[in-house]
């Protein structure tokens, strides 16, 4: 399928050249006693928004993790620009409530609800995952969250519930960067019922204890551990139970690119980059890579998911 986007991924500026100039950004910083990068992203040094009440998760990673800083303004969420630090600068007006999501398809339970009633009934826990987004980099995050299949459930999906379609708000006027074509809006994802019924696939409401930044996908957004992140799709208005595998944005835009399924495969190579190695953000310029992991790590709780699949053809 030929995109009509006059935008390519391969004219936004390279993952390499962006690490280069953030940590030129550090190093300026640093001489100049913080101003500089004081100046570039304001108030963006601890924690902010209203603190949630929370319960640890056992399973979480003992790896170290990213700052606050780290996490909330490096960030993809092209609904607010393309460069990374472009969400943190264009969605701090940005209001997520109130807010409503639409739940349709082959469900018992189909209506409109509102985010105090999907949040509500559920524990709210802090998982830390490390968190892979579309090129080799990393960071370990400290998510708030409850299992996306606790929510479904309550929604009653049908024998024919094969999928999961999601949706992102479209509002060109509330996020500046729909207005212009380069994706086709709004913003859609989509997940097999197996891997969205499964506990590690989190229905996320916050970071580091406190409510999310919009920067990060206010008021909810998914996060899969062990796909690259553009599966976690942002600022969800609309959850369907579908027959048939729905389509997906970046897979609509770049087949070739971007599968369905997009896991973390560090034997399967972007055809524009290696993903067989990977940079923690915040490691600093010349910081050694380490090895990308199958599934991210999370292989001995998945993989099985994926059993006889061909993970080179459904990538």
């Amino acid at each position: 399928m030929k995109s009509k986007n006059p935008i390519r991924s391969w004219e936004i500026t390279s993952e390499s050249n962006y690490l280069k100039r953030r940590d030129f950004i550090r190093g300026t910083a640093l001489v100049a006693g913080g101003a500089a990068l004081s100046t570039a992203l304001p108030a963006a040094a601890s924690p902010t928004g209203q603190k949630l009440e929370t319960v640890p998760w056992p399973g979480s990673t003992d790896e170290k993790m990213n700052s606050w800083e780290d996490v909330t303004t490096y960030n993809n969420f092209y609904e607010f620009g393309t460069a990374k630090e472009d969400p943190y600068r264009n969605a701090q007006n940005f209001e997520p409530q109130p807010w409503t999501v639409e739940v349709g398809g082959e469900c018992g339970k189909p209506g409109t609800y509102a985010y105090e009633d999907i949040v509500g009934p559920h524990t709210l826990e802090d998982r830390v995952y490390r968190h892979r987004c579309v090129e080799a980099w990393s960071m370990v995050v400290p998510w708030v969250g409850f299992p996306l299949g606790d929510l479904l459930k309550r929604f009653e999906p049908n024998s024919n519930a094969k999928y999961v379609a999601f949706r992102t708000l479209h509002d060109p006027e509330r996020m500046p960067g729909q207005r212009r074509p380069v994706l086709r809006w709004p913003y859609r994802e989509g997940l097999t019922m197996a891997e969205a019924m499964h506990p590690l696939t989190l229905m996320v409401v916050g970071v580091y204890g406190r409510v999310l930044p919009n920067q990060k996908g206010a008021p909810m957004r998914l996060v899969i551990p062990w796909k690259y992140g553009f599966k976690g799709i942002k600022s969800i208005v609309s959850i369907e139970f579908t027959e048939r595998m729905p389509k997906t944005s970046w897979n609509m835009s770049a087949p070739h690119e971007y599968g369905f399924y997009a896991n973390v495969n560090p034997e399967v190579d972007h055809p524009r980059w290696s993903q067989a190695r990977e940079r923690r953000i915040g490691a600093g310029l010349f910081a050694e890579k380490q090895p990308t992991l199958m599934f991210n790590g999370y292989g001995e709780e998945v993989a099985h998911l994926y059993a006889g699949l061909n993970l080179r053809k459904y990538f």
